[in-house]
């Protein structure tokens, strides 16, 4: 049947058939080509915000459109691992320096040399305290990093982390019982029970470790440093109502309540958070 008769059928009008879009997007796909090859390993929704945010104000589905367009689509380096059983709810902070959680990962220079980054995040602000880069950190070293730390950032009411023997070391125990600060060992072989950290871990191989060749320690030193900077800094989180970890704790007082003025707890452009937050002092509240 020719186009013709089957629109005179359908009730259609031919224009609907041969219209062409005359919209111009030459200048979204350039700038959108060039973020996604900076960030490489960014999905449409955070290069919207990131367009969002130099003042391109489209919408979303416009952004997703033109992205699949381009071809910029990420390619998922592995499966997801389904949970089976029944989880049971963990603790969530609810103001800064709540709870500190650390974790090492694991990667190797070009000449098969292998490194270690400590890293210690806030659970709160999902800020990155410290990435200590080095081919070997012992118990004292972690003692060194977390007494510099305190100085700085002043002392959290409970340490996370594993097992690992640089963990449970008398370096660290002893430290703990100087300062008075709890820690905590999460079972083992339930890595969940860290999965802030686990998280940040995850984003930091596949965004840095996986795409950048380090040629020497001082490079994978410099290459952690300004991830981290940008990570603390610019990088939209979708947790934080894709704002990024230094924004979203300038929403808090100093005595850790969540500021209510809606200048400051600007809401995500895209779809609401992943949970209900807390706007009181709480130190740790439960999460289901």
């Amino acid at each position: 049947m020719s186009e013709r008769r089957a629109c005179r059928v359908l009730g259609f009008d031919r224009t609907t058939i041969r219209y062409r879009s005359s919209r111009d997007d030459s200048a979204l796909r350039e700038r959108m080509r060039a973020l996604a090859q900076t960030r490489r390993r960014f999905g449409y929704r955070r290069l919207h915000i990131l367009l969002r945010q130099e003042g391109v104000v489209i919408n979303r589905k416009r952004t997703q459109r033109v992205y699949r367009e381009l071809g910029l689509t990420v390619r998922q380096r592995r499966g997801r691992k389904r949970a089976v059983g029944t989880r049971a709810p963990i603790l969530a902070a609810a103001a800064p320096n709540a709870r500190w959680s650390l974790d090492f990962v694991h990667d190797q220079l070009a000449d098969g040399r292998r490194f270690r980054v400590l890293n210690i995040i806030d659970d709160a602000t999902k800020r990155c305290r410290a990435a200590v880069v080095d081919t070997s950190i012992s118990g004292r070293r972690v003692v060194r990093e977390l007494t510099a730390l305190v100085a700085r950032h002043g002392k959290p009411d409970l340490m996370v982390s594993d097992n690992g023997i640089e963990f449970t070391s008398n370096a660290v125990l002893a430290w703990c019982a100087q300062t008075g600060i709890a820690w905590h060992y999460i079972a083992p072989g339930k890595p969940m029970q860290n999965g802030i950290c686990e998280a940040f871990n995850g984003r930091m191989r596949d965004e840095l470790l996986n795409e950048t060749l380090f040629r020497s320690l001082d490079h994978a030193r410099a290459c952690v440093a300004d991830w981290i900077e940008d990570y603390n800094t610019a990088r939209p989180h979708s947790a934080l109502g894709y704002l990024s970890p230094a924004a979203y704790a300038a929403t808090f007082t100093a005595t850790g309540a969540r500021l209510r003025n809606p200048d400051q707890l600007r809401r995500a452009p895209l779809a609401p958070t992943a949970g209900n937050r807390q706007t009181h002092a709480a130190a740790l509240l439960p999460a289901g």
